[in-house]
């Protein structure tokens, strides 16, 4: 078994490591969230707050635990900014600290797990370790195996998803390859080259990115066609080949998909391409919180109302169901444009601290709601204390609307 350091213990790599001390191998953590090192300390589960009964030493830099590590993992985020550019800044700065305690000739394996553009590897995590003297099959061997998780899924998770691995050198390859077969119930593929393992990442992402922006474009499209699109999507997946369902909404949120596919759009414009099937699923996506808002407006204009004034309710923080996860949610943007339009705007997620502690207290506080989130504590919301129900998620698809109720889903009325 390894001496294995995870820096940043997050959504990938709080699991990673957990999963890691499970298989057997020495565990140490690194983090700069003061919060997340005292949960983790404490053996609570820095992501739900919840007791998890697993601890292992963990601390804000990498002196003590970088030099003993056979392996270490880099796990920290990979955002944008406000311009939509790609920000390297936590790889940079947790690729610069392994490259400055690593101890030359250990030939511990580095590992890159955080989502990156095709080149990030070779232009930009590299030369940190050259800048220190340190050289590839001499000093350490370097590779990138892209996270791949999915929060909240029952079935898959860090320990059984495939996972596909690239690196500099081929012994290099096969030292990644055995620790993640050993760590890993599931296929682990080697790529031909590190750039192609960095590819596949940001494709995965921006395929689903396009596929979601087609069937939002479609939403936005069949509703002036009186067409209910989640009807025509059920069935055309009665096809049994060639035809992958999707199913808009009020936004993509999460950290991978509203995220990646800047990477790679920003990347190929260094060299003179221009994505603009990218770009263009981009804006579509993005477009679907203003739509949703003005569906609200639609609806309370039947009412003889306006969004300015009116106290809305707003279900749902987080980017996916059932789950305390709120990054890039298309909630705050939503919430953000309701009040700039002159609502008092009233939130609840049971997930987070909101402005209403339950269900009832929120229907008491509104009845014009618009559902951000398909939350199952949400299916007791009574639509028969609903003047408006704006359905960003279609979560009351094919229930029964009262007449009480003005109902508008997404590409559904």
């Amino acid at each position: 078994m390894s001496n294995v350091c995870v820096i940043g213990l997050g959504y990938v790599g709080y699991p990673l490591a957990v999963l890691a001390k499970k298989k057997g191998h020495a565990v140490s953590g690194i983090d700069i969230d003061k919060g997340v090192v005292r949960a983790i300390e404490r053996g609570d589960d820095p992501l739900t707050g919840k007791r998890s009964g697993v601890s292992f030493p963990i601390a804000m830099d990498g002196t003590a635990s970088i030099p003993a590590a056979d392996v270490v993992l880099i796990c920290v985020p990979t955002p944008v900014n406000k311009h939509k550019l790609p920000d390297l800044g936590p790889v940079k700065n947790a690729t610069a600290m392994v490259a400055a305690h690593l101890k030359p000739k250990s030939r511990s394996l580095v590992v890159v797990e955080s989502t990156i553009n095709p080149g990030v590897m070779e232009d930009v995590v590299k030369p940190l370790f050259d800048g220190q003297g340190l050289v590839i099959g001499k000093d350490y061997y370097l590779a990138h195996c892209p996270e791949r998780i999915n929060p909240g899924d029952p079935r898959w998770d860090v320990s059984n998803i495939p996972r596909v691995l690239g690196a500099f050198t081929k012994r290099g390859l096969g030292k990644a390859h055995t620790f993640y077969t050993g760590l890993v119930d599931a296929p682990i593929t080697r790529m031909s080259n590190i750039r192609t393992a960095e590819a596949c990442k940001v494709v995965e992402n921006a395929f689903r990115d396009i596929n979601i922006a087609y069937v939002n474009e479609l939403a936005k499209s069949f509703e002036k066609l009186d067409i209910d699109v989640v009807e025509v999507i059920d069935g055309a997946k009665t096809k049994p080949f060639a035809f992958m369902p999707h199913y808009p909404s009020c936004g993509v949120g999460g950290h991978c998909i509203p995220v990646d596919p800047y990477y790679l759009i920003e990347k190929a414009k260094t060299e003179g391409f221009d994505h603009q099937f990218l770009k263009l699923a981009r804006e579509i996506n993005e477009s679907m919180p203003k739509h949703t808002i003005d569906l609200l407006a639609d609806a309370l204009e039947e009412q003889k109302k306006s969004i300015n004034g009116t106290t809305v309710g707003v279900l749902g923080l987080s980017y996916k169901p059932n789950v305390g996860d709120d990054r890039e949610s298309p909630s705050y943007v939503i919430t953000d444009e309701l009040k700039k339009k002159g609502a008092d705007v009233v939130t609840y997620d049971p997930y987070f601290d909101t402005d209403c502690k339950d269900l009832k207290e929120f229907q008491e506080r509104c009845d014009v709601v618009v559902l951000c989130t398909n939350h199952k504590a949400y299916e007791q919301l009574d639509l028969n204390e609903v003047m408006v129900l704006v359905d960003g998620k279609n979560m009351f698809y094919g229930k029964q609307i009262p007449a009480s109720c003005t109902y508008r889903g997404i590409g559904r009325h």
